[in-house]
């Protein structure tokens, strides 16, 4: 009892103390209390820098750390009823929403209602002309009811109102928090087509409809949407009738009769291709823009596959009424996981050739669909424990890569994410289940994603397979339809196991940081055994000092291997492991599957043994990035016999740091035709333009005339630049008529490699052939070539893509980009202005310089995004020279 009185007063008096950090403060009795980790610590066994509580001001204020909790319930929303048509001009939303609501456990007489930059006309009581009294804040409205409501009391509000969605900010992950989007609202720019899409994650559905905008509410919705004729419309749930009016419109109607968060609600407008699939009996519908319509399922790779690898896996079949993906045109993420309709940026778009080995898409697929049971079937119920849902929906990439294409696939998949996750903790770390943040939008980062997943990934392989599904079982169905926080994870799979995981949650989810490991090796001779030292060196003001780590430790050694499973739970620790001989290898963290940063050093024999003996992908690909950095002839002969490896990485990564000679030159041609996978041609065909063997052209000649993979024909084409300019050139030009955008993408990236500014015609012709994401790798290739050119050419073509910059259409980065490559062109200009020695020549420069600093200076004008115009700042001075 006394220490417990003790701890308390410790944590009360470092909130009363100054902001200052420390680790630890002393206690009456000479006691040691840790800060982070709450234990009490003999004088003794603490290594640190205590405080004393003697002589502290116990009148000090009291500084609370921050803490964001899950959002206070006091109405239960039931059902939004929308009734929606659209002022594409005004670009606003014109609506009457019906609500049914309750109070949630005490009665009350009023509503609070989330609705920001709303104009209302009416609010009452459905069936009622009464208008009732409110109080709004441009933000919230609250509704008085006229009399006290109980929770066993429904009301139904009725709300006539406009909405004008507007940002107010966003995120690195959601980059515009405007909620709904107008696309080309005005039929103003070119060929883009007209569209509306919403964006609600995280609180910013209610830019556009009345509700309770947080993410541990939940409510079924009906939704009506009038539009032209000529759109189709896409929103969560079945869409139950469709009717034409006289006035050239027509007004479908969805419903949506599970309850789900209100962020997951969506609408699209567009005019789409629509691609029918189906599941188990369920729809299973594809979006796109037309002219891709006959790549739908290669853009939404094995959709119903999915669907019943997961139902599968999780014992859990999908559980909602259909399910649709929709691409949209300026998406300000990457993709969204509203409840049976999802929403993918353009990116995502291409021909079946483009399409070829891309495993972004199908990663894609797989994380928001396993969204519609972690994130939309059972919800976090507060963004603090975000990674509920995204930890999740990122750990099913791994799962159907591992289904799909193999654990190599899914190990290597995993090790992105791993390197993505270190990358951004070295910039700074938060607890996983943060309760601190500084803004819900910092929740949308590599922790609650790559970390989250590398998580569950350790998770997996402790309690093994059998034990992981089940519990995810356990969790889906105890939790179905309702909002979760990590203890109720936590308490699934104890329950299935039967053990206390407290310790592996306390320091993943609760806890912040990851361990760093030094590991070494030796070798007993009398004991005859294998030794390994470990010690865990994170800095321990940062993070835990101690991660506990149950590990398998694998000794190779007279031709077997043996493994050893050891638990880490100390700062230094040694494990001896019984072998009769000195070990050719010992693998440390045999399955591959720690979050840490593990430093160990071996030689190059062990190197060599690990890439040819060693199962797993991580420890393999490490091995064979030690091995090609070294120059004796038995590595070369490793990276050589890397060539024929089973997993294609290993034959791209061995193309890559291979040196030419006559003989595995010949074996890199033979990958550049037969190899099964694309991006090893594409690579092993980029080689053989080092070889600078006119030989090799015909190879490359055929590659484009006959590989099925766009990437390889864009390589194919250069590495018949670099071996024959004349044949590329001829390849080149029958090529120009056909308009899939890979291939004109290809040529592009030619004629700029070629540098021949006569070439600049086709960049004018193929101009608005090119859409979305394609247009920047086209712009950047089309400027470079125009500097090779004059004047005029450079004019022309600033004029030409001065229209991306000033378009609200496209993205702020687009927009810059286009202005600096403007910006570019009139340095260049201005740089042979310097060197032009005749004057009419030189008269003429300087009034076409002046001609871009004035298109730079009129897109200046017109930029209003604080974004933009900051990096515009950064811009030199684009007055020409006088």
């Amino acid at each position: 009892m006394k220490k417990s009185l003790f701890l308390l007063l410790a944590i009360f008096l470092l909130w009363s103390c100054s902001p200052k950090k420390y680790s630890a403060i002393m206690l009456p009795e000479t006691e040691y209390v840790d800060l982070d980790t709450l234990t009490v610590t003999a004088p003794s066994e603490y290594e640190g820098d205590p405080i004393s509580l003697e002589g502290m001001d116990s009148s000090a204020d009291l500084i609370l750390p921050t803490y964001n909790p899950s959002a206070k319930r006091e109405s239960d929303l039931l059902h939004t009823k929308l009734d929606l048509h659209f002022d594409w001009t005004k670009e606003q939303v014109i609506g009457k929403a019906t609500l049914t609501l309750k109070p949630y456990f005490y009665p009350t007489d009023k509503v609070v209602l989330d609705a920001k930059g709303f104009q209302f006309h009416k609010i009452n009581f459905e069936g009622s002309n009464e208008q009732l009294k409110y109080d709004y804040d441009s933000s919230k409205v609250t509704i008085h009811l006229g009399k006290t409501y109980n929770r066993n009391q429904e009301y139904k509000l009725f709300i006539d109102y406009t909405a004008t969605p507007a940002a107010s900010g966003g995120s690195a992950a959601i980059t515009s928090d405007k909620g709904l989007f107008f696309i080309n609202p005005r039929g103003e720019d070119g060929d883009k087509p007209q569209q509306i899409w919403t964006q609600g994650e995280t609180e910013n559905n209610s830019r556009w409809f009345p509700t309770i905008d947080k993410p541990n509410e939940r409510a079924t919705d009906e939704i009506t949407l009038t539009v032209e004729d000529r759109f189709k419309t896409l929103s969560n749930g079945i869409l139950v009738s469709s009717k034409k009016n006289t006035d050239g419109t027509r007004t479908d109607s969805w419903k949506m009769d599970m309850p789900h968060a209100p962020y997951l609600v969506m609408i699209a407008v567009g005019e789409f291709a629509v691609v029918k699939d189906t599941w188990n009996g369920k729809s299973v519908d594809y979006y796109v823009e037309p002219k891709f319509e006959k790549y739908a399922r290669d853009i939404f790779p094995y959709t119903p596959e999915m669907l019943q690898f997961f139902s599968d896996k999780l014992g859990v079949s999908y559980p909602w009424q259909k399910f649709s993906q929709v691409v949209v045109r300026d998406y300000v993420s990457g993709a969204m996981e509203n409840t049976t309709a999802v929403v993918f940026g353009e990116f995502m778009q291409g021909t079946a050739r483009e399409l070829i080995d891309n495993r972004q898409n199908e990663s894609i697929v797989a994380h928001e669909m396993f969204h519609h049971w972690f994130g939309d079937y059972v919800t976090c119920e507060s963004w603090s424990n975000l990674t509920l849902n995204e930890g999740f929906a990122n750990y099913s990439e791994y799962l159907w890569m591992e289904q799909k294409h193999g654990k190599d696939e899914a190990d290597f998949h995993r090790l992105q994410e791993l390197n993505g996750y270190m990358q951004s903790a070295a910039q700074g770390i938060h607890p996983l289940i943060d309760f601190g943040y500084a803004n819900k939008e910092d929740m949308f980062d590599p922790h609650s994603y790559n970390k989250g997943g590398l998580i569950l990934h350790m998770l997996r392989n402790y309690v093994g397979d059998d034990a992981f599904f089940t519990a995810l079982q356990t969790y889906l169905k105890r939790n179905a339809l309702t909002e979760v926080e990590a203890d109720e994870l936590r308490l699934a799979f104890e329950d299935v196991t039967g053990e206390d995981l407290n310790w592996f949650f306390n320091q993943w989810f609760f806890d912040k940081g990851q361990p760093t490991l030094n590991v070494e090796y030796d070798y007993d001779d009398e004991t005859k055994e294998a030794i390994v030292m470990v010690e865990q060196t994170q800095d321990a003001k940062e993070m835990p000092g101690v991660f506990v780590l149950p590990v398998a430790i694998d000794v190779y050694a007279d031709g077997k291997k043996t493994r050893q499973n050891v638990q880490i739970d100390q700062r230094t620790q040694t494990f001896r492991i019984p072998s009769d001989t000195d070990p050719d290898l010992i693998v440390f963290d045999g399955d591959g599957v720690l979050l840490a940063d593990i430093n160990d050093e071996k030689s190059l024999d062990e190197y060599i043994f690990q890439y040819e003996n060693a199962p797993n992908f991580v420890h393999r690909i490490k091995a064979l990035g030690q091995i090609v950095d070294s120059d004796t002839p038995e590595a070369k002969a490793v990276v050589k016999k890397a060539l024929n490896d089973k997993f294609w990485l290993f034959r791209l990564f061995a193309i890559e740091n291979e040196v030419l000679d006559d003989k595995n030159t010949a074996q890199i041609a033979k990958l550049a035709e037969k190899d099964p996978n694309s991006d090893v041609r594409e690579s092993a065909i980029r080689k053989l333009a080092g070889t600078e063997d006119k030989k090799w052209a015909p190879l490359a000649a055929r590659a484009v005339e006959n590989d099925p993979a766009i990437k390889v024909v864009s390589a194919a084409l250069e590495t018949l630049l670099a071996l024959d300019k004349e044949a590329a050139l001829a390849t080149a030009k029958k090529l120009e008529k056909d308009d899939d955008e890979g291939i004109i993408l290809a040529l592009a990236g030619l004629y700029n490699e070629a540098g021949d500014p006569q070439r600049l015609g086709f960049f004018e012709e193929k101009f608005n052939k090119v859409t979305g994401f394609n247009k920047v790798g086209f712009v950047q290739n089309y400027v470079k070539l125009a500097q090779n050119g004059d004047a005029a050419a450079m004019l022309r073509t600033a004029n030409n893509i001065k229209s991306i910059a000033m378009s609200e259409a496209n993205m702020f980065w687009m927009r810059f980009m286009v202005t600096k490559s403007i910006n570019e062109l009139h340095a260049t200009v201005a740089g042979k202005i310097e060197s032009e020695s005749d004057a009419t020549k030189l008269a003429d420069m300087k009034a076409k310089d002046a001609e871009l600093v004035k298109i730079i200076d009129s897109i200046k004008a017109w930029e209003k995004d604080d974004r933009v115009t900051n990096m515009y700042a950064s811009f030199p001075d684009p007055a020409p020279k006088p």
